[in-house]
Formats: structure tokens, C-alpha cells, sequence
């Protein structure tokens, strides 16, 4: 089992890695690909855009045609797009090679539904939580920029994670074994189209707004067609013969529940994310914040990643001890705290480290709870498809968590600076959010089954 684990945490690992590997070189790329503070964010909502698009279909053509087979092709591509970021020198071919990275986070509930098939049933917890920690390792992304850039040019952001990932995919034609469970069928082609464009349409107009303007036609024209889409695909798939999506397990209580609870938990998660690297790199007219290098503002975001190690491949047993509710409202209450902390004391950059340190051990609980509540809450044929959609929804949730800070922040400046008043805003809108979380996760009972 441990060999079949291992190229899934690798794959896992190169994802986080290129998740926020970019962030603190941004205005570097801005620089050096000669574009604006606009065009170097499309590094950012391209991954993110392709990921929320594609996952949930990947998820489900892996259910149909083999699992293995399918994580070869996602590792395959997400290497071929770090290839295409690692040789390029201009923007479009780096936009073009993120949005290939970001198709890679269909390998999630693929690797998922290979622990549930290849793994004994007590076993299959621990194993979602290794896979999961990996994104807390992967978080190490951010101090690469500080390593790397002073002795190399940032091609070399690529070039490290394109590495692993071929070592994964090396690790999974040699080590994983293609899934029983593989009943195949026809794809129905048009529903994807349907929920790819519909998706793809809602993320883009909320991740765009800030910059489009609210109240625009646009943005309100992006976001409204998006959800219209939406609603077809949903039609189309309840009533539609050859369903892509099993509309009929979205309306179990374990998966509606967790869907809500991810939608909460990545607006938390994804816009803490954009809010403490510019806090940390405030320059020092600001009269706040912590000045902070490249290198300085990683090393403080690392606490994120240690608690995230560490307790991850013990959520599912803490869940069975404490029940799959209890775990799921600690880590989000744990995480709620966090960001409480930082919204009270943020003077020094130690408190910047305590208050990742309690959001990645309140992630280290509760996203292993969730994945683990939907795997086990329905058939294994099914078990990619649900995944996918439980990350589409969270992505969809981290796209308004990372557009409400913003928000935040800009409508709070001073002499074109932002103030320490968005700042505590920003914090206490995502403990919020993850109140929120935890209000829905006790309202519902969330149970698990298994």
C-alpha cells in the first residue's frame, strides 16, 4: 500500500508546489514577461479556472474508464504545462501552461478513488490523509521564489516541480494498478461542454469583479450566463439519459453537507492565502506590516505546512473517535481562530506564524474529514465523480474568499496604501467564514458512513 501511496502524495506534492509557487515572484513576472499588475494575475486565475472547470469531469471519466489511466494522462499534462511555463518568455504561453497545471487537480479525486479501491476500508482514511497533507507540504512553494531567485532565473520555479511530477508519473505506470472498478460508458460530451463553460463563466466573473467593476455589465453579464449554463447542465443531467455528474447522490445529506461546508472552507482557506503574503511584503511607508523579502515572507508562511504534516494522516481516526461532526466543527473553529488571532495581534511576524500555525492544523482536521465523509458515503463507482464536485465547490469558494478580502483591502487605502483597518477585515471575514462552516457542519449532523 505504501508504494501505491507514494507516487499520489508526489503528484499531490508538485500540485501545491505549483499552487502557490508564483505568488511572491508575481511582480518579478510582471516585470520580466513586460505585462501589468492585471495581466500577471492570469497566472494565478488560469490555474484556478482550469481547475475548477475540469476536476469534477476528470473525476468522472476515471470513475468510467479507469482511474490509473486517467492519472497518467493529468500527470502527463501537468508536466507538459510546467514544461510549456519553464521555456517560455512571454505571457501567453506561461497563461497557457498554468491553465494545462491547473487540469492537473482532477488527480485528487482520482487519487481518492484509488485509496478507497486499493485500500482496506479501516486503512482508507489515513491514506486520504497523507495525500492531503501534501498540500500543506506544498505550501513550501512559497519560499522557493526567496531560494531560487537570487542564483537562478525564475524558469527554474517550472522546471523543479515539472521533475517531480514526471517522478509521479513514473511512480504510477510502474506501482498502480488500473481500478476493478471501471464500468465504462459512453461520455456525454455536450453536458460537459454545458458544466466546463457554465463553471468557468461563474469563477471567472467573481475572480474578475474586483477588477471589472461590480455592477458592471460584464461582470454581472460573466456571472449571471454562468449560472443560467449552470442551471442547463443541471437539467440536463437529472433528466438527460446519459448523466456525467449522478445528480442523485448530490442530494445525500453527507455530500450536500460537505459541499457547503467546502464552499465555506475554501473561500477561508484561498483567500487567507491572498491576504498574509501582502501583508507580510507591505513596504515600510505603510506603517504596518512586516517588510518582508521574498525569502522572509515564505519562511513566515511556513508554520502553515507543519501542523498540516502532522495531523492529516490522523484526522480519519480522530473522526472515528470523536465522530466525522465533531472533527469537521474543531478544524474549522481551529482555523476560525487562526484568523481571529491575526484580526487581534499581528505586531510581529511571530504572530503571522501562530496564526497560519492554527489555520494549517485546523485544515490538517477537517479537510481529510471531508474527503473521507464523501468517499465513504457513496458507491465506489462513484467515487471520483463526488470528489470532484466537493473541489469544484471549494474552488468556487475559494474564488469569492479571495475576491471578498480584496475587496477588503481596497476599500480601505490611504495616499494609494492600503490600511491596517482592511487588513483586520479581511481576517475576521474569513474567521467567519469558517464559523459559518462549523454553524452548518453541527446544524446538519454530517454522519459518516462506512
Amino acid at each position: 500500500m505504501g508504494l501505491v501511496l507514494a507516487p499520489l502524495m508526489l503528484g499531490a506534492l508538485a500540485y501545491g508546489v505549483l499552487g502557490s509557487v508564483v505568488v511572491p515572484a508575481l511582480p518579478l513576472l510582471q516585470q520580466d514577461l513586460h505585462t501589468s499588475e492585471n495581466g500577471v494575475t492570469w497566472l494565478l486565475t488560469a490555474y484556478f479556472l482550469a481547475a475548477a472547470a475540469a476536476t469534477a469531469v476528470i473525476g468522472r471519466l476515471g470513475d468510467m474508464f479507469g482511474k490509473r489511466r486517467m492519472l497518467l494522462l493529468v500527470l502527463a499534462v501537468m508536466a507538459a504545462g510546467g514544461l510549456v511555463c519553464a521555456v517560455s518568455n512571454s505571457l501567453a504561453p506561461e497563461i497557457a501552461g498554468r491553465a494545462m497545471q491547473g487540469l492537473a487537480g482532477g488527480l485528487f479525486p482520482l487519487a481518492f478513488g484509488i485509496i478507497r479501491d486499493e485500500f482496506p476500508h479501516e486503512r482508507v482514511a489515513a491514506g486520504i490523509g497523507a495525500v492531503t497533507a501534501m498540500i500543506g507540504v506544498g505550501a513550501i512553494g512559497i519560499i522557493l521564489p526567496g531560494l531560487i531567485l537570487p542564483n537562478l532565473n525564475w524558469h527554474w520555479l517550472f522546471w523543479i516541480p515539472m521533475v517531480v511530477t514526471l517522478i509521479a508519473l513514473a511512480g504510477t505506470w510502474m506501482l498502480v494498478r488500473e481500478s476493478p472498478v471501471c464500468p465504462g460508458g459512453r461520455v456525454n460530451w455536450l453536458n460537459a461542454a454545458l458544466m466546463v463553460v457554465g463553471v468557468t463563466a461563474v469563477v471567472l466573473g467573481i475572480s474578475q469583479g474586483g477588477q471589472w467593476g461590480w455592477a458592471t455589465s460584464r461582470t454581472l453579464g460573466v456571472i449571471i450566463g454562468g449560472v443560467a449554463v449552470c442551471g442547463v447542465w443541471i437539467a440536463a443531467e437529472t433528466f438527460g439519459s446519459r448523466p456525467l455528474i449522478n445528480m442523485s447522490l448530490m442530494r445525500l445529506r453527507a455530500v450536500w453537507t460537505t459541499n457547503v461546508v467546502a464552499l465555506l472552507f475554501g473561500a477561508g482557506m484561498y483567500g487567507a492565502f491572498a491576504v498574509y503574503p501582502i501583508f507580510a511584503q507591505l513596504p515600510q511607508v505603510a506603517g504596518f506590516g512586516y517588510h518582508a523579502s521574498i525569502l522572509a515572507c515564505g519562511l513566515y508562511c511556513l508554520p502553515m505546512s507543519i501542523p498540516t504534516i502532522i495531523v492529516s494522516p490522523y484526522a480519519g481516526r480522530l473522526a472515528a473517535r470523536i465522530g466525522a461532526t465533531t472533527a469537521l466543527t474543531l478544524g474549522t473553529l481551529i482555523t476560525a481562530t487562526g484568523f481571529g488571532y491575526m484580526a487581534v495581534w499581528s505586531a510581529h511576524p511571530y504572530d503571522m506564524m501562530i496564526s497560519l500555525g492554527l489555520m494549517g492544523l485546523g485544515f490538517g482536521i477537517a479537510f481529510p474529514t471531508l474527503m473521507t465523509v464523501i468517499v465513504h458515503s457513496v458507491p465506489v463507482a462513484n467515487v471520483a465523480e463526488t470528489t470532484g464536485m466537493n473541489t469544484v465547490v471549494r474552488m468556487l469558494g475559494g474564488a469569492i474568499g479571495t475576491q471578498v478580502t480584496a475587496a477588503m483591502i481596497a476599500g480601505h487605502q490611504r495616499d494609494g496604501l492600503p490600511t491596517h483597518a482592511g487588513f483586520t477585515a479581511s481576517y475576521l471575514t474569513l474567521a467567519t467564514f469558517m464559523v459559518v462552516a462549523a454553524l452548518a457542519a453541527i446544524a446538519v449532523g454530517i454522519r459518516r458512513r462506512g
